[in-house]
């Protein structure tokens, strides 16, 4: 209650509150999310409020993004790649193309800037002092908030096995017998000491998962690593149609003319799954689950996509607390509006935008709900979490501002 109270009073004040306790323990569970439509800016710790100020963002023609992304950088002082060597104090940046958090001298309230987002200069420095690397920050239309999230989808690390008891095991017949009657092993009542678990390494770096569809890179990339395992040179498995690769699927496509008679796309969902049948791999996926680790590529799986044709939609999650030694993890989420134009639904292969007319739940569950990941996969990954962990689930994949040194940046206008 009192953190909804210091959020609405900061608003109206316009001026930082900041309540130094909360977030001096640990900045990895802190998220910035700014709100277009409101001009401001709030910081979360979990589901509570920490701080807010007014802010100014993209004018016309200057459109600051809407979506997710992190601090890459942090500079306490820079000037402007792109505008004059503008001066932009206290500066924490959100993109390598020119998007950041910083201070100016002016923040009307009101669009104004040429897509970064302006802070005053109290509340810049303190924000600067606030963050780390890596930081969450959600630019949005709407004003959102992350709020608990419960599914068993979401990542938790592995409940160890309890250990077995001696009063857990079954009574076994001696080999003797006395009296006609078998001689049972006799139980102590006591209960015995715990069996001292091994360590669980803690891992103290967040990791970065982005669940989406799968794009051509990723089928190309499968595609040349079976038609490799199958005797056809088609290259190191880069997801670029080169020559190799090409000449290699146009010798596959020949040995089955049959099958390939009708279908005259070089690259297509009939030469998807001739080739996994091939290879004895079963039906393609049509997903990807992708994590990063310290702004770098950790490893990438394929995962199923339920009811492909409908959007999944945009969902944000972050991991504020985790109990390794229970296997709980406490979620917190948020869904920001899908703009998806008609082009890339078909690009997708969408026919429906709406992402909560499957199962009439909410949009969060419906999309985790229709989401299959192997076991192998979910292991590795439960393994990987520590506190401040990311979870991002988007139709729409790895855009060009996802790169070297960024975490996945997904650009939802």
């Amino acid at each position: 209650m009192f953190s909804r109270f210091v959020f609405g009073l900061g608003l109206l004040s316009a001026t930082a509150l900041v309540h130094h306790p909360a977030f001096a323990a640990d900045a990895r569970t802190l998220q910035i999310f700014v709100s277009k439509d409101k001009q401001s800016l709030a910081v979360y710790d979990g589901a509570d409020v920490i701080a807010t100020s007014k802010v100014s963002t993209g004018k016309a023609g200057h459109t600051t993004p809407s979506g997710i992304f992190s601090v890459l950088e942090k500079q306490k002082y820079h000037e402007s790649n792109l505008y004059s060597a503008a001066p932009m104090p206290w500066m924490q940046r959100l993109t390598w193309s020119g998007i950041a958090l910083h201070e100016s001298n002016s923040v009307p309230r009101n669009p104004a800037s040429h897509g970064c987002v302006r802070m005053p200069a109290a509340f810049a420095k303190q924000l600067y002092q606030m963050t780390s690397l890596s930081v969450p920050v959600i630019i949005s239309d709407a004003e959102v908030a992350p709020e608990p999230v419960a599914h068993p989808n979401l990542f938790r690390p592995d409940l160890p096995e309890p250990p077995l008891l001696l009063s857990d095991a079954a009574l076994r017949p001696a080999i003797g017998e006395t009296g006609g009657e078998p001689v049972r092993l006799a139980m102590n009542s006591a209960v015995p000491p715990p069996v001292a678990r091994a360590a669980v390494p803690e891992n103290t770096n967040p990791i970065r998962i982005l669940i989406t569809r799968r794009t051509e890179r990723e089928t190309v990339i499968n595609i040349q690593t079976y038609l490799n395992q199958l005797g056809f040179s088609a290259g190191a498995p880069d997801g670029l149609l080169g020559a190799a690769t090409i000449q290699a699927i146009n010798a596959f496509k020949a040995l089955r003319s049959m099958q390939f008679k009708d279908d005259k796309a070089l690259v297509s969902d009939t030469l998807l799954r001739e080739i996994y049948a091939a290879a004895g791999k079963g039906e393609p996926p049509n997903g990807v689950i992708m994590v990063r680790q310290d702004f770098k590529p950790v490893f990438e799986a394929p995962i199923t996509i339920g009811n492909p044709r409908q959007a999944l939609g945009t969902h944000f999650f972050t991991l504020h607390a985790v109990d390794v030694e229970n296997g709980r993890a406490d979620w917190l989420g948020v869904t920001l509006k899908n703009n998806l134009s008609r082009q890339a639904m078909k690009r997708l292969g969408i026919v429906a935008n709406e992402s909560s007319i499957v199962t009439g739940g909410t949009p969060i569950a419906d999309a985790l709900d229709r989401i299959t990941i192997p076991d192998g996969t979910r292991s590795r990954i439960d393994g990987m979490l520590a506190k401040g962990s990311t979870l991002t689930i988007s139709d729409t994949g790895i855009g060009p501002e996802t790169g070297a040194g960024t975490d996945f940046i997904t650009i939802t206008r």
